[in-house]
């Protein structure tokens, strides 16, 4: 049997399942239509979106009691969802509201199937996959500047195939810089501290521009004008469980000029996939005609930083899945504080039967909907 610990002598991370007890966002809002199913996913939990005629989104788990056949292959009928195969309906809580073909006192299952708590927020859907009964006193992440009239907002989505925990790591160890040689040039990271507690790690960097083209895009987003300067930021990243923020303050000003809010899903049971949901909220310049001319220059600079990330991470996993353990020998301590905080909060991986191959999660079901690793980002 693999290994169950790393080299520290401390339980593998990678084994460790993100815990189900907090608000996870698994679609954007604008991709549930109207009388249109979404099927997607949490850590190996098929779930079926629908938005009913009254606008309101309901989730349900996603495969008909009956037959077992995917819910979001259904039809959407006012506020209900009906299976494609008997057209058994359900309820936006799960309960069955009909079984057509049935006579009276013919027997009826006793159950649906199960009804997710769902909200929507920031232009995405959130399902609380956890404890029903958390889900009320259970709050939503909280974005100030979203939907601020001093912040544009571009959202992100994207699979990425690596273990959750790979992704608070890459964002928190500003280390790497390297990595991204080509598009912002030689950057200097320097540490000015980290504090961490039970449920969250925060770690402070100057970042100082050194040398090398930096792309036009990366100085209108630092709040630096589209030439760019050789310039010193101040970037605050945090881990709090189970969500992630970075903020960036160029110097000498006092607000950031721009914030990250990312959540890191994982789709299959082993948790080795997980699709990542982005919000970038940037502050409006002087003239905000600028910014709207920049903003397909300032998305394509951001794709190409998330596309190299997203490059380590996965070749990150794959070692970890040829090896069959953990063999990082890390020496960060910001990187160790995180790792202890997803251990702590995190709950142990169960094994689950592979789920058959219906619709991709992140799949819209209807003609030419793209599947998750191919669809356009969000924004």
């Amino acid at each position: 049997m693999p290994p169950s610990t790393d080299l520290s002598g401390l339980p593998d991370l990678r084994r460790v399942g993100a815990h189900p007890d907090h608000w996870y966002p698994v679609a954007l809002s604008r991709k549930v239509r109207r009388g249109r199913t979404y099927a997607t996913a949490f850590a190996g939990e098929r779930i079926a979106l629908y938005r009913g005629e009254s606008g309101t989104v309901h989730a349900l788990e996603d495969r008909c009691a009956h037959r077992q056949v995917p819910l979001s292959m259904g039809v959407v009928e006012g506020e209900i969802l009906r299976c494609c195969y008997h057209a058994w309906a359900y309820r936006g809580d799960g309960r069955i509201s009909q079984i057509p073909y049935l006579a009276k006192g013919d027997g009826r299952p006793p159950r649906g199937v199960r009804g997710y708590a769902v909200r929507e927020a920031y232009g995405l859907v959130f399902v609380f996959p956890g404890d029903p009964e958390k889900a009320a006193r259970t709050a939503l992440p909280e974005l100030p500047a979203h939907g601020s009239p001093k912040y544009r907002t571009m959202t992100f989505t994207r699979t990425v195939r690596c273990h959750y925990s790979f992704m608070h790591e890459n964002l928190l160890d500003m280390n790497h810089q390297f990595l991204h040689r080509g598009v912002v040039g030689k950057l200097h990271p320097e540490l000015l501290g980290h504090r961490t507690d039970g449920r969250s790690v925060e770690a402070r960097y100057l970042f100082t521009h050194t040398g090398g083209k930096r792309n036009r895009s990366a100085g209108l987003l630092a709040g630096e004008g589209i030439g760019g300067s050789a310039s010193s930021d101040v970037m605050t990243i945090r881990t709090q469980y189970p969500y992630q923020t970075l903020d960036l303050v160029p110097e000498n000003a006092d607000h950031p000029a721009f914030r990250l809010w990312a959540a890191y899903v994982p789709e299959d049971a082993e948790q080795r996939t997980c699709r990542a949901y982005g919000l970038l909220m940037i502050e409006k310049p002087a003239v905000p005609a600028a910014l709207h001319v920049a903003w397909p220059f300032i998305r394509r600079f951001a794709e190409r930083v998330f596309a190299e990330d997203r490059m380590a991470v996965e070749a990150e996993q794959r070692a970890w899945d040829e090896q069959g353990e953990d063999r990082n020998h890390e020496v960060f301590p910001v990187i160790l504080d995180v790792r202890e905080v997803l251990r702590a909060n995190g709950v142990p991986l169960r094994s689950r039967p592979a789920p058959c191959d219906g619709a991709l999660p992140g799949h819209p079901h209807g003609p030419g909907g793209p599947g998750p690793s191919t669809a356009p980002p969000g924004g």
